[in-house]
């Protein structure tokens, strides 16, 4: 059961956590042990919807908070993006923002730089969980999972039948086929490791940042640095990268086209990475042979010309989901403004490099970086 969260003591001398979403549910003792350091603020859910949130750091009704955490990747997030309109009203005392989650497409993390906000996201907490459900999708795109699923399931014996006798035809193991990967971060290169030591697949993979030569070594992974010349030798396309806020897709019909005829997709990344009118299209013309979307472009609504396909397989972004990534989630947020209002490094930066550069720069959205807002990054 969650535990119940003590009232905010009165307003003290003590640095100040606004805390934002459900009660802390996996790691009570980290939870005490920032409560004996700092004084935490607990806003009501209703005082979270865009508007009240707004207003309420408009008239500093939470006074000058040094850092916001975001335990749970389901709560918490209820003001929706935190773009220049938000990030423009934060108090100049706030130095972190640790939240849940590994994706960070719905928050400015430049901005947050130019204001000297370093942005902590639960990198490392999800790894595991999403890198099984890629290999449960690679798995489903390469032996048509769905159609066989589907058949069992209308209890329909023709169904079945037809199953039974015409999938194999068109079913192949994943086993010595090519993988490639976009973006070999942690995740990423779980995926490789995982599809490496399981279905011994080749690996090859795209990214800005190369693996060292003893990680490229472990999966036998080999870099291209250019995409296209991944894309052509790739028999089932993974996408495991970072989206941006108002990013375009990667996935677009001029990618598809670089693609061998009858390959797969496979994305457990976000589903802002694609452009879904033209994976329907590949789709039906057969230039690829199925794919696996474990996130979609207008969640929680899916496409529905893809929705009818049975060439598709579909979850609900659910890669991360076990108990163990709540569990990291939440422990990664505490831990991070733990670190940075003691004065230490964060856990997982995602925008220090950032700050760091305006730093060396001497500037912050015009009006240089406040010097009580940096910590040590």
């Amino acid at each position: 059961m969650p535990m119940a969260m003590t009232p905010s003591p009165p307003p003290s001398d003590r640095p100040r956590i606004l805390f934002l979403g459900d009660d802390i549910q996996y790691n009570p003792d980290i939870y005490q042990r920032l409560a004996s350091q700092f004084d935490i603020i607990h806003p009501q859910s209703a005082d979270l919807h865009r508007p009240a949130f707004l207003q309420h750091l408009r008239d500093g009704s939470w006074d000058r908070f040094q850092a916001i955490m975001r335990p749970s990747w389901h709560t918490g997030g209820e003001m929706g993006n935190w773009d220049q309109e938000l990030i423009e009203l934060l108090p100049p005392s706030l130095k972190v923002y640790a939240s849940a989650g590994a994706g960070y497409d719905w928050v400015d993390v430049v901005c947050l730089a130019r204001h000297g906000i370093v942005y902590c996201n639960g990198a490392g907490a999800s790894t595991e969980a999403v890198g099984d459900m890629a290999l449960w999708h690679i798995i489903s795109v390469f032996r048509n999972m769905t159609s066989s699923l589907l058949a069992a399931r209308s209890v329909d014996s023709t169904q079945f039948s037809h199953a039974h006798h015409d999938l194999p035809a068109i079913s192949y193991n994943p086993r010595g086929h090519t993988l490639g990967i976009v973006g070999l971060g942690n995740i990423g290169y779980a995926i490789a490791v995982k599809a490496y030591a399981a279905f011994g697949m080749k690996i090859l993979y795209h990214d800005i940042v190369r693996k060292s030569p003893e990680q490229e070594e472990m999966v036998k992974a080999e870099f291209h640095p250019e995409i296209g010349s991944m894309l052509r030798k790739t028999d089932c396309l993974l996408l495991a990268t970072p989206s941006t806020m108002g990013g375009r897709p990667f996935l677009t019909s001029e990618i598809l086209a670089q693609l061998p005829r009858g390959s797969r997709f496979v994305n457990i990344a976000r589903g802002s990475l694609v452009d879904e009118e033209a994976l329907a299209e590949a789709l039906r013309s057969g230039d690829l042979a199925a794919a696996g979307l474990d996130v979609h472009a207008s969640e929680p609504h899916v496409n529905a010309k893809l929705a009818t396909m049975p060439n598709v397989t579909m979850t609900c972004h659910t890669g991360g989901g076990a108990v163990e990534t709540k569990t990291g989630f939440e422990r990664l947020a505490m831990e991070n403004v733990e670190k940075v209002l003691n004065g230490r490094e964060a856990l997982t930066p995602v925008n220090a490099h950032l700050i760091k550069e305006l730093m060396t720069n001497g500037y912050a959205n015009g009006h240089g970086m406040n010097g009580e807002r940096n910590g040590t990054l």
